[in-house]
């Protein structure tokens, strides 16, 4: 496909919206009966078009197979999606189109999926119509060619006029989208959209939902940068202490900090990685220890590609001061501590008293005395072992195996968690 130099809007400046439609309505009708088609649609459109047709997707209906997300697999995605900590830019990005009342603002995962939107009530309720709601699939092969699906699809800002939807029942709206990537990874993490009725279409728009997504993309680059700054500062006394080669590296191999190793902006990190050794393309057999948010990683003279033990690690859980709860590791390179949320300090309560390790729904009745609130917790878990890399490990939920675990209690158990309600800090405080 060729890509244009910048994002190309579906009108040109000071065409009539109405006549276009009506050569897009005939272009359409033309291309879906296979008859004799009056111009081409655009390239991105053909594209998408294509693709739908190959999928053997029903223009009159889409995809309806595709079920909407519940309220709890819903905020899990919104929590997972990397979009999170940018909504708010992206809201005041594009205030200006919607404040008018004409247009719905919505973002969305990398699947296509509706994790937000935003617009006035009457605009809600017409998207409510075309099933265009929070935890829906706005996917291409789910609804045909829109501008959240083709955007994700065409890894550019695309704008979606009238008849260019694919299915019959868009035709009255128009939609521009922009994919928002990683800055980490490169990886589209999902879109920006601004749709509307077909009358509010303007070649501008496109151009200010790309420019508002790559405005995104700098504040996640911006915050990643902050996480890579944190980390420095835990990591670089450490690595000056060891006088020995070593790279402290985030979640996802960027390199906060260095000593007497080549500098690097990043390492490819292996999967599944755990406290222990394994072997990387450009260090050889290294040994890797969790830092807060990270990793650090020492090669070694070991030809050994196998996995070893690197060292005792201690783990300690103080929950004695009931208004500062903190954890504590401590290794043979240094110590760093954390301050977990309430919510956090009872889920490493539970980890401290269960080393064999609790499941979601298990950890869901001990903390709420549900178990059907197990995608709650997943979204927790989600957050505390981005602070505690390493430290936690998965299916079931357990503190590292190898560490030695110190559970630090108030001489009083009427002071455990005070302001905590769940049934396990409870049942402990009794």
């Amino acid at each position: 496909m060729t890509q244009s130099t910048g994002p190309e809007p579906a009108l040109a400046a000071g065409e009539d919206p109405r006549r276009y439609a009506q050569i897009l309505t005939a272009v359409y009708d033309a291309t879906m009966t296979g008859g004799k088609s009056p111009a081409r649609p655009r390239e991105v459109i053909g594209d998408s078009w294509r693709r739908l047709q190959t999928l053997g997707i029903d223009p009159e209906v889409g995809n309806p197979a595709e079920t909407q997300m519940d309220v709890s697999d819903l905020e899990l995605s919104r929590r997972e999606s990397g979009l999170f900590d940018i909504l708010d830019d992206l809201a005041r990005g594009l205030e200006s189109v919607v404040q008018d009342g004409d247009n719905i603002l919505v973002v969305a995962d990398r699947h296509g999926r509706v994790l937000w939107r935003s617009g006035s009530t009457a605009v809600l309720d017409r998207a409510d119509d075309l099933g265009f709601v929070e935890g829906a699939n706005w996917a291409e092969d789910s609804v045909g060619t829109n501008a959240i699906g083709t955007a994700l699809v065409s890894r550019r800002a695309v704008q979606i006029f009238s008849a260019e939807h694919y299915v019959r029942s868009h035709h009255s709206w128009t939609c521009a989208g922009a994919p928002i990537r990683d800055p980490r990874t490169g990886q589209v993490l999902g879109a920006i959209d601004v749709s509307g009725p077909a009358k509010t279409v303007h070649p501008t728009t496109i151009a200010l939902v790309d420019a508002v997504a790559r405005l995104a993309e700098s504040q996640l680059r911006e915050i990643h940068r902050s996480t890579l700054d944190r980390l420095r500062s835990v990591a670089a006394p450490m690595l000056a202490r060891l006088q020995s080669p070593a790279l402290a590296v985030d979640a996802n191999g960027w390199v906060a900090a260095v000593e007497s190793v080549a500098l690097r902006n990043r390492i490819l990190l292996p999967e599944d990685l755990a406290t222990g050794r394994f072997w990387l393309p450009t260090l050889g057999v290294c040994d890797f220890e969790p830092l807060p948010g990270g990793w650090l990683v020492r090669p070694t003279s070991t030809v050994d590609s196998g996995v070893a033990d690197v060292g005792s690690t201690r783990i300690s859980i103080d929950l004695r001061n009931s208004q500062k709860p903190r954890i504590e590791v401590r290794s043979e390179v240094g110590e760093w501590t954390h301050e977990p949320t309430p919510r956090h300090a009872e889920i490493l309560y539970l980890l401290a008293t269960h080393r064999q390790g609790r499941t979601a729904l298990q950890m869901a009745a001990d903390l709420f005395g549900d178990d059907g609130r197990a995608i709650t917790v997943r979204a927790e878990m989600s957050r505390l072992r981005k602070h505690l890399a390493g430290i936690i490990s998965t299916q079931p939920y357990r503190l590292d195996e190898s560490a030695t675990v110190e559970l630090l209690m108030p001489s009083d158990m009427n002071r455990l968690l005070p302001h905590s309600s769940a049934p396990a800090i409870c049942a402990a405080r009794g």
